[in-house]
């Protein structure tokens, strides 16, 4: 099995147009994202590696937030996380592997966590 690196940003909070029922659809629901991204990594990490040989943890915050288009309504939370991995394959050939969870914070009533998670393999 060959190495990999897994970057990851977690429990992001995004106001996101998504829902299925009549009372979902009009305003943003809050959703806590999870990434994480499974990348190729050169053969070693020294100590003056540049950041160029890893990823900017930016860049998976920048999917889950502000690539989100806020005037897109996304029937299913699972077509969220698809424009999320779309938007990180797109940005790094490196990139392997990403899993995404989003938990719906609107329906949770005693802190579970209701949510899906989605992982896709580059193809």
């Amino acid at each position: 099995m060959p190495d990999l690196l897994q970057l990851q940003v977690h429990d992001l909070e995004v106001e996101v147009l998504t829902g299925v029922y009549s009372e979902e659809t009009h305003l943003p629901q809050p959703l806590r994202i999870s990434v994480t991204a499974d990348l190729d990594l050169p053969e070693r990490f020294e100590p003056d590696t540049p950041l160029g040989a890893s990823k900017s943890y930016l860049d998976l915050k920048h999917a889950a937030t502000d690539s989100i288009p806020k005037d897109v309504h996304f029937t299913l939370i699972e077509a969220v996380a698809e424009h999320i991995c779309d938007t990180i394959f797109i940005s790094d050939a490196r990139v392997r592997r990403v899993e995404i969870r989003i938990v719906k914070l609107a329906i949770a009533e005693a802190d579970e966590s209701i949510g899906i998670t989605l992982v896709r393999h580059r193809r």
